[in-house]
Formats: C-alpha cells, sequence, structure tokens
C-alpha cells in the first residue's frame, strides 16, 4: 500500500478518522484529543471524515489536521438520497487518501463506515463508545453481526465492552482501551463553592429531572447545582428542564447552562460532582471531575463508573435507578466537609490509568501495530 514519503525517505504513515460530528460530547472529546495527539508525531499525517447532519468541530483541531466534509447539506426529506450520496462521499474520499489505517467512532455509525468501504484495502478499527450491551435494533444488530467481524480490529472502552464483543464474535482482534481523562489543574486561587455540579447532555437517561428533585429534597438551600449540557437528538430537553425549574421556583438555586465549552472552570469551583446517568459506556466527565479532585456521587451502570470510582474511597456508586440511595449518599457529602476532602484528596486513584499520553499511544499502537 502505498502511504507516500517525506524527507530522508522516511514512509508518512496516515490515519483516517471518521466519526459523524465534533459537537459538543464526550465521544467527540475523545476524537478531538486523539486527533491532536497523532498528528504531533513525526512523519504522521492525519484525516478527519464528518459524515453526520451537522459536522460541527466544537473542539479546537490542530491546523494540520485535514478535515473533510460532504459538499451537501444533509435534508432529512431526502434522508435515503442523501444517505446514500455521503455513503459515496466517504467511499471515494478514503479511495482518494489512501490511509495505511482508519479508525472509526460510534456504534450506529461504525455499520455506515464499514458498508460503504466494502471491499477496499484499508485496515478499519472500530470503537462503540454507548452501554456496551445496547440494542440497536433489528437492522442494525444484524448489520453488526454481519460487518463487525470485517473490521481490522475492535476497540472496547471497558473490560465488559470487550467480553460482550467477544462473546457475541463480533471480532478476533479486540482490545481494551479507556478513554484519556485530561488533567484539570487546580489550585489555591480555585475556591470552592457550595455548588453540586453534573455534565452531560441532555437526553432522558441522564435523569436531570431525577436529580433536580433529589437536589430540592435535601433541603439545603446554601447550596446550588449546575446542570452542563445542551439538547440532543433532536430534543429541546434544556427548554423543558428551565420551564420546570421555574415552576417549582428554584431558580435561585438551580442552573441549566447549555452546553459549554470551558467546562474546566466549573468543575474548578464546585464541591462536589453528581452523575445520575443509568446508561452509560465510558462517562469521560466522572473522570474530568477526579482529575479536578472533586467526589463524586455516581449510579453504577454496567461500564464505566466503576473504572474510575472506588466506592466510599473517591466516590459514592449507588445503584442504578436508586434515587433515594442517590440522595442520601449526596447529602452525606453535602452535610461533610471532612468526607469530602477525604475523597479529594483519593480522586486520583483509579484514573491515573487513563492518562491521556499512555491512552493515546494505546490507541496509535493498535491501530498501526508500531510498537515504541
Amino acid at each position: 500500500m502505498d502511504g507516500g514519503n517525506v524527507s530522508e525517505g522516511i514512509p508518512l504513515k496516515k490515519i483516517t478518522c471518521i466519526i459523524h460530528s465534533l459537537g459538543l460530547g464526550g465521544m467527540e472529546r475523545v476524537m478531538s484529543l486523539l486527533l491532536n495527539e497523532f498528528v504531533g508525531r513525526e512523519y504522521v499525517a492525519v484525516d478527519l471524515i464528518l459524515i453526520g447532519k451537522e459536522r460541527k468541530v466544537e473542539f479546537p483541531l490542530s491546523s494540520r489536521v485535514n478535515i473533510h466534509r460532504p459538499s451537501f447539506d444533509f435534508d432529512d426529506s431526502k434522508r435515503n438520497q442523501h444517505t446514500l450520496k455521503t455513503l459515496i462521499f466517504l467511499r471515494k474520499k478514503i479511495m482518494d487518501i489512501k490511509p495505511n489505517s482508519i479508525l472509526s467512532f460510534g456504534e450506529l455509525w461504525n455499520n455506515f463506515v464499514l458498508l460503504a468501504l466494502l471491499g477496499l484495502p484499508f485496515p478499519v478499527f472500530i470503537s462503540d463508545r454507548s452501554q456496551p450491551d445496547k440494542d440497536l435494533g433489528k437492522l442494525h444488530n444484524f448489520l453488526r453481526s454481519k460487518l463487525y467481524p470485517k473490521a481490522a480490529g475492535f476497540i472496547g472502552q471497558t473490560e465488559y465492552a470487550a467480553n460482550n464483543a467477544l462473546k457475541k464474535k463480533w471480532n478476533n482482534n479486540i482490545k481494551t482501551i479507556g478513554n484519556p481523562i485530561r488533567k484539570i489543574l487546580c489550585s489555591e486561587f480555585h475556591k470552592r463553592e457550595k455548588i453540586v455540579v453534573t455534565v452531560g447532555r441532555l437526553i432522558p437517561t441522564k435523569n436531570i429531572k431525577e436529580l433536580v428533585d433529589l437536589f430540592l429534597k435535601i433541603n439545603m438551600p446554601h447550596w446550588k447545582l449546575l446542570v452542563i449540557g445542551g439538547n440532543a437528538k433532536n430534543n429541546d430537553l434544556l427548554t423543558k428542564y428551565r420551564n420546570y425549574i421555574v415552576e417549582l421556583g428554584a431558580g435561585d438555586r438551580i442552573q441549566l447552562l447549555g452546553g459549554v465549552k470551558d467546562v474546566e472552570k466549573y468543575y474548578q469551583i464546585a464541591s462536589i460532582f453528581a452523575f445520575a446517568s443509568s446508561s452509560e459506556g465510558f462517562p469521560n466527565v466522572i473522570g474530568e471531575a477526579l482529575s479536578a479532585e472533586l467526589p463524586v456521587v455516581a449510579f453504577d451502570c454496567i461500564a464505566g463508573p466503576s473504572e474510575m470510582i472506588e466506592d466510599g474511597v473517591n466516590g459514592f456508586l449507588v445503584p442504578v435507578r436508586s434515587f433515594d440511595a442517590f440522595k442520601e449518599k449526596l447529602k452525606m457529602l453535602m452535610e461533610d466537609e471532612c468526607l469530602r476532602k477525604s475523597f479529594s484528596e483519593k480522586a486520583f486513584i483509579k484514573i491515573q490509568k487513563f492518562e491521556q499520553q499512555y491512552i493515546c499511544n494505546e490507541f496509535f499502537n493498535f491501530i498501526t501495530k508500531n510498537k515504541f
């Protein structure tokens, strides 16, 4: 395969990453980190292909990353036609780039990518980014069973995800690689306030309404709840939740900030991170909160939170959808500053293995087969 050449005859390694969009979200943040890390290596060229409806880039990317989008806007009224056009665009673009390795993110999009690239001689590595045993419906489940074995490799975010893929015979080349967790720097200049913060796109499984309800039931008026995250999946839950808070007369204690790019500053001033999601693949925001030395309360989803939280040591893990138990653990942290400090001091216990450079190396090694 022709990988191109650079000075001194050293072959240029071409990596192409494919994702629907780089809008604000955990999967998208991971992809942006990988792109910037890959392109910073010597003799590596990086292309990004955006194939979703919106094709946003909300995260800072190196100018050396070559970004490709279809030339047409996706029109839902012409869904079948524009889906086919996107498939043809992707196939032609890959044939033009001739990458040494392709990395695709997203369980629904992986089927699309593998279908578009059938028969081409370029290795495609895929990674699902949601709950490992999520039912995608008959069509996509069928496509998974037929297309995933054709991938060059499968990346699971957790051991559970990797074992699930192995059990379902999705691929013979399976690797567990967690998400890179960026360090959120904190210092004495960042004064902790009596703030509970949660971060995540607004979808029903994040259980924001339930979190609002249990927070108010704790009835500690000197504390505030900040909800950071924008709408997703064509739902305007942001307006719905804001109206709900107005109805409750709780606007002075609960704020929905929408999607924000500078989420770090909220980690730095908050005292507790609450995560009421009931379905996850690997919640980056928990790792980021812990890196910012925040104690965490989270539901013990099938995969993800237990990879980073040691129950009773750096946070609390609560049985999924046990909202009363969640409320009691959150209340315990809100009432006890010494407990918060103890958890904060041990925040790094389980997240050191997700250090950004190490995880990026793991991805790079797996999809290129290079060893340092």
